[in-house]
């Protein structure tokens, strides 16, 4: 390149645009720094810190969220700044508050380093709020494996526990097979997008709007489909769609709770992030996106409300309910293609299973014992008699979940499944309410489990019941945390005000 095309580049690099992840970058590194030079009787403040800056940042997101680069393209055709951009930008920064939250209640029960957990944090939220804003496939990869490779050491954070080391090890071979199938399939695309026997429809034959040209001039093209098909089964390995799936359950049970909550609800919305855009990029083929995320889409509802059924572990519980709640976003995606207000839907339901899901994960980390892997539902036995204050946090986040109204996880299922209808997805939505009414068992099994006593058969002379872990005291900022998402799980679904607007307006 030229001198004059290097300064040409270098002057689109918009560096205010991307100030708020550059200020969790300098967050995280500042955590370091003050592990190192403050006395270890004040590294509990580092936390806290951690907490406090993030919020200052959610303020200054929220202050300054119509900026002057909104609908533009920065960072030569990297970045797309958009209005649902900013929203999830929001949304990765108060998961990331939240997981902050938990982190500090969870790794007080355990015997390990704190202040890196806080630091990886801070930095896999960053990559999430980059990759929602990416328009580029280099960047896309980038940031999803920035993300990834942070996950990699959250999930075996906890490496006195064997579950933890064995559920790191098991994300991390899933997570490389994903990668490969993900790479691999952005390879094919870069090499018919960019081949001058074809359409040479860009400089940058990885952007998005390159790849969406050539895909609209040449239909039918095969490497085109094969890689199309592989980036699509690299996503659905970070939302735990089927038949990618299977990691989920030992992950979710082996990773710190507060870790399970992240990949619970941020991971998955930043797949969803990734695979809407990509639904556009990819609209000149919309007859093999739709048949393979209709089929795709089924298969999760179905296996994960009925592998959830029989779990008696919690953690095990939650990981495969949220392989059904990837199945019914997954018809969102679907309808997106045709009916444009079941984008404003799908962002409705992650808010509210933002909410819900925090909620119940919240719950469990204050009934989790030493050993978090260890989480059953026998543990919850008088749960309602003895912390009321949490069952009653954890019924509304479980309905929620459920999609009992007038809850936000009711909302947010009638508005995706409306969609549906309006795309002509009869049969999908047909395999959605069936998955509804399977899940109303296990949900309600759990609210049963901690509010009405279950005859137990006694046991054999000597035998004693086991002991549930005893319960951490609710500090005041965890309770306001979970009052508030309580409270917001019930308000959002009775009135949605200007978010249903906007939503309705998509």
């Amino acid at each position: 390149m030229t001198t004059e095309q290097l300064q040409a580049a270098a002057a689109d690099n918009t560096w205010a645009s991307i100030q708020p992840e550059i200020s969790m970058g300098v967050l995280a590194l500042l955590l370091l720094v003050l592990e190192i030079f403050l006395p270890k009787k004040k590294h509990a403040l580092i936390p806290t810190l951690s907490i406090v800056g993030q919020l200052g940042l959610l303020i200054g997101l929220f202050l300054n969220f119509s900026p002057a680069y909104l609908g533009q393209t920065t960072f030569n055709g990297l970045l797309q700044h958009s209005e649902t951009g900013q929203y999830l930008r929001a949304f990765f920064l108060g998961s990331s508050i939240l997981v902050s939250l938990l982190g500090v209640v969870a790794l007080a029960k355990q015997k390990m380093p704190r202040i890196e957990f806080f630091h990886i944090v801070l930095v896999v939220s960053a990559a999430m709020m980059l990759l929602a804003q990416s328009s580029n496939f280099i960047l896309l990869f980038v940031a999803l494996e920035t993300v990834t490779v942070g996950f990699y050491i959250l999930v075996s954070y906890t490496r006195t526990n064997p579950l933890s080391l064995e559920a790191g090890l098991k994300y991390l071979v899933s997570g490389a097979l994903s990668s490969g199938l993900l790479l691999f399939g952005i390879v094919l695309l870069y090499g018919v997008v960019g081949n001058p026997a074809l359409l040479a429809s860009s400089k940058d034959p990885m952007s998005y709007d390159a790849v969406r040209v050539f895909l609209a001039a040449n239909p039918g093209n095969f490497l085109a489909s094969v890689g199309i098909v592989l980036v699509l089964a690299g996503v659905a390995f970070k939302i735990g769609a089927v038949p990618f799936q299977i990691w989920i359950p030992d992950v979710y049970q082996g990773a710190p709770t507060p870790v399970t909550a992240f990949l619970a609800v941020a991971s998955k919305t930043a797949g969803f992030a990734v695979l809407l855009p990509l639904v556009g990029v990819f609209s000149p083929y919309s007859a093999l996106v739709t048949t393979t995320l209709s089929i795709m889409a089924a298969a999760t509802i179905l296996f994960g409300n009925l592998a959830a059924l029989t779990q008696h572990n919690v953690k095990r519980l939650l990981g495969l309910s949220g392989v059904s709640h990837a199945g019914y976003l997954l018809i969102g995606v679907v309808a997106a293609i045709t009916v444009p207000q079941a984008v404003g839907a799908i962002w409705f339901y992650l808010f509210a299973y933002l909410l819900a899901s925090f909620a119940v994960f919240g719950v469990m980390t204050h009934v989790a014992g030493e050993n978090d892997a260890d989480q059953d539902l026998d543990h919850y036995a008088d749960f309602a008699k003895n912390r009321p204050y949490l069952a009653g946090v954890l019924a509304i986040g479980l309905g929620s979940l459920a999609g009992i109204p007038p809850l936000a996880g009711f909302m947010g299922k009638l508005l995706v499944f409306v969609a549906a209808y309006k795309a002509g997805l009869l049969w999908l939505l047909g395999v959605a309410i069936v998955g509804v009414v399977i899940s109303i068992y296990y949900y309600f099994g759990w609210i049963k489990a901690a509010y009405f006593s279950a005859w137990r058969p006694p046991l054999p002379a000597g035998e004693t019941e086991p002991a549930a872990p005893a319960a951490t005291r609710v500090s005041l900022p965890m309770g306001v945390a979970l009052g508030a998402l309580a409270t917001a799980s019930v308000v959002l679904g009775i009135y949605q005000g200007s978010l249903g607007a906007w939503i309705l307006g998509r």
